[in-house]
């Protein structure tokens, strides 16, 4: 199949056919200097889903593709001298209007950040950034939204009505029009000895109230009676979200991370994050993901690129 995807991905399979459609997204690629980054990159290149640019020290590269033969004859090079370079020179060809995507290679992620957040970046917006992962889970229905598993380590109440806002319009990207967001803590009451259960109530209301806007909000909820109706049942819990929930905003780093890693390898899930809040979409992949874990975040970053397109054209209108 297409990208990789191993048999009954259907969900992922209808994700690319969705970003093929689109034409490709530009994409500075940063510093794709292991085989596993090139490699990835090149796929989504071959499937169209991203036009690249490849921001890396070029013998470095050419060695690297010439010993894993990949072809990268004919994509644009920028030349850099190291991994910060490279992070610096990819995000001055988005603040030039160059690339309308990053995606990360073999820096670390702080490296990324680092110049992405940067005071004279331009990458900045008035929003929060904050990560999503998509995640494909054997059994379960339909696609999981979890935010924010990679980059906000103990978001403060302020900073999770950006997060939540972030993975509602992500939903919206990918094509869900009232996505259900189930605010996640260890249980469905409040309780001021739970934080999390007191923040979880307050960005409800928050909701209601149009300050967060393009969803409908649940929570506190405990994982089971987000994702479980029956769960939900057991529990008489009566609400739009539970049962249903398409987006799972955790209370911090630690347990989205842990959750999403669950999923990952021991449900068998696959996955795509991607970063979002910034000028651009982020395409920001783990060592340890797959082909199509970073074709699918291709996928998405192309999604959420063609809709950032069209609201600044009807903004025009």
């Amino acid at each position: 199949m297409d990208g990789g995807a191993a048999p009954g991905r259907e969900r992922y399979q209808r994700l690319l056919a969705m970003a093929r459609r689109l034409p490709p997204v530009v994409t500075a690629v940063v510093h794709p200097c292991d085989a596993v980054s090139l490699a990835g990159a090149v796929e989504a290149y071959r499937l169209g889903l991203i036009s690249p640019i490849l921001v890396a020290p070029p013998g470095r590269l050419e060695e690297l593709a010439r010993q894993n033969n990949i072809d990268i004859t004919g994509l644009p090079l920028v030349a850099s001298e190291h991994s910060h370079d490279s992070a610096a020179k990819a995000v001055a060809l988005v603040r030039e209007a160059k690339a309308e995507a990053l995606m990360k290679g073999s820096l670390h992620t702080d490296e990324l950040m680092g110049a992405v957040v940067a005071h004279n970046s331009g990458m900045r917006t008035a929003r929060r950034i904050s990560h999503c992962f998509i995640m494909d889970v054997p059994g379960h229905a339909a696609p999981l939204i979890i935010t924010d598993a990679a980059v906000n380590i103990a978001p403060t109440l302020e900073d999770k009505v950006d997060i939540v806002q972030n993975a509602i319009d992500l939903a919206h990207a990918l094509g869900i029009e009232r996505p259900l967001v189930a605010i996640l803590s260890a249980m469905e009451t409040v309780t001021p000895k739970v934080p999390s259960t007191i923040e979880a109530a307050a960005l409800c209301k928050m909701a209601d109230r149009g300050q967060i806007t393009g969803g409908v909000l649940d929570g506190p909820l405990a994982l089971d009676n987000a994702i479980s109706r029956e769960a939900a049942a057991i529990k008489h819990i009566v609400s739009p979200v539970a049962g249903h929930a398409n987006i799972l905003v955790v209370p911090d780093l630690e347990a989205g991370n842990m959750l999403a890693k669950s999923l990952s390898f021991l449900a068998g899930a696959e996955s795509a994050g991607i970063v979002l809040g910034a000028r651009v979409p982020i395409i920001l992949t783990s060592r340890a993901d797959s082909l199509v874990s970073r074709i699918g975040s291709c996928a998405v970053a192309s999604l959420v690129a063609a809709r950032r397109r069209r609201t600044a054209e009807e903004a025009l209108q």
